[in-house]
């Protein structure tokens, strides 16, 4: 595939850790943020995050500057017209992400293809919305994406199979381990987490067992990394809220329908590790 010029839209950790892995593939990349200073603040949180693999010792000196060499900021949304891939990575919100797509399909080069980073949401009614449709495809990078391993790749069922195609290549050639799945909500991971996350709040609402128990007994039985309850406040509750309403919205199945405690914490304010409380206080 060669180097390409990616664009990237969206200010959040997603966007900055997605240019980090590009720029350091060897790809020319743009991060755009509605502000200037937004912008400008990704590009100083992937400079500060090199900085920190070249004194841990992962990371050579120059391969630090010429990836920050290849990275730039801006603004306005026009600077993304020569890209070759631009992956959006904005708010979780269907329509905000359909009027941006609209807008990146008035700006970005006929043959640029245009991707989201949703983890959940129907990446096809962002196709439609486009005179691009056989270019749009799913890119899900999991935070961080610096760290993690998978990309899911989405194929819409508008998408060519060029288009598929050059997604998988370019999360391989970023040393990531695609996987190609179908437009169903949650794709692959989300969709057997989330019943698994909401079904320990479940139990936990039901006196089952203890908080500290259950992250305790998956981790020791399961083998898995963390419990429940921490990846949850890791993830975000409102974000955990949000793609368990929208997988209930597509199957209609009451494992993913939202545990009462769930909807409360995030009514209260709490959220997870973001907002300093949530199933634990940090």
């Amino acid at each position: 595939m060669g180097n390409l010029t990616v664009g990237i839209v969206g200010s959040g950790i997603m966007g900055s850790g997605i240019a980090e892995v590009a720029a350091k593939a060897g790809h020319t990349v743009i991060l755009r943020s509605r502000k200037q200073e937004s912008a400008d603040a990704m590009v100083a949180g992937l400079e500060k995050s090199l900085n920190r693999q070249v004194e841990k010792g992962r990371l050579e000196e120059s391969a630090r500057d010429e990836a920050l060499a290849r990275v730039s900021a801006v603004a306005d949304l026009s600077a993304l017209a020569d890209c070759d891939l631009v992956i959006e990575s904005i708010v979780e919100d269907l329509d905000t992400k359909v009027a941006l797509f609209k807008e990146l399909d008035g700006i970005v080069k006929a043959d640029g293809i245009l991707a989201t980073n949703t983890s959940t949401l129907p990446v096809v009614e962002m196709a439609v919305a486009t005179n691009r449709p056989d270019k749009v495809v799913g890119i899900h990078f999991f935070n961080p994406a610096p760290m993690m391993a998978l990309v899911e790749v989405i194929a819409p069922l508008t998408a060519s199979d060029a288009t598929v195609d050059a997604a998988l290549e370019f999360a391989s050639g970023c040393g990531k381990s695609p996987v190609k799945v179908g437009d169903r909500a949650g794709f692959i991971v989300n969709a057997l987490l989330f019943p698994y996350l909401n079904n320990a709040i479940r139990m936990l609402e039901s006196g089952t067992a203890s908080r500290d128990d259950i992250d305790t007994a998956m981790k020791g039985g399961a083998n898995f990394p963390m419990g429940p309850f921490a990846l949850l406040d890791l993830v975000g509750l409102d974000t955990s809220l949000s793609i368990l309403d929208a997988l209930y919205e597509e199957f209609k199945d009451a494992n993913y329908a939202a545990q009462p405690l769930l909807r409360r914490m995030v009514a209260a304010g709490k959220l997870g590790r973001k907002s300093g409380a949530g199933f634990y206080d940090y």
